[in-house]
């Protein structure tokens, strides 16, 4: 695993602060970064196609923990003067966009690894669907009623069901042996 701990301090004004020469370069590039790192997660947002990680380092350093796959966690801190309000107006914005920024992290597995988890989890989902089935010892079918109407019969293992069951498939098979002697009798004695 990593961990990156990233401390993005410096959205304060130039004039406010009074820095010169190499401070204010240096403020100018925090705040050029951070200008990035705002284009960044505004494309994240977005759902932009194109997510300029590349326009600097920050955004680059920081790309996995940008709609990676990772989870992260950004605080905004403000400062409570009238002085900062137009600093704090603007990291709330910014930490309102942050906030949408939806990562999708998983776990870092290789491919071969994950198929044998999903084939052994297939395994005993079977293996537990099995035993549920010889446990029970029930078998659904279906028979007809005398009046002809289907019904599903659980059969419990019992042996009177199944007689029963028997008898009555024995009467529905004599029914309608009669009923065809008795069509052929008619036939028989129209056609005589």
């Amino acid at each position: 695993g990593k961990l990156n701990l990233v401390a993005l301090a410096g959205s304060e004004r130039q004039a406010k602060t009074g820095s010169t020469g190499d401070r204010f370069k240096e403020a100018t590039n925090i705040n050029l970064s951070l200008s990035t790192l705002g284009n960044v997660i505004s494309a994240l947002v977005d759902g932009s196609p194109h997510i300029p990680y590349r326009d600097s380092k920050l955004t680059r350093l920081l790309q996995n923990s940008l709609g990676g796959n990772s989870k992260t966690i950004m605080i905004a801190t403000l400062g409570p003067a009238d002085y900062n309000y137009d600093e704090s107006l603007t990291t709330l914005r910014y930490a309102n966009r942050a906030k949408n920024i939806k990562n999708q992290p998983r776990i870092n597995e290789d491919p071969k690894d994950a198929l044998l988890r999903k084939f052994q989890e297939e395994i005993a989902r079977l293996k537990s669907q099995l035993e549920g089935k010889g446990k029970s010892g029930q078998k659904s079918r279906r028979r007809r009623n005398k009046d002809g109407t289907e019904v599903d019969d659980d059969d419990t293992g019992g042996q009177k069901d199944e007689e029963l069951f028997l008898k009555e498939q024995q009467d529905q098979l004599n029914e309608e042996k009669r009923v065809i002697m008795h069509k052929k009798n008619i036939n028989g004695i129209i056609n005589f």
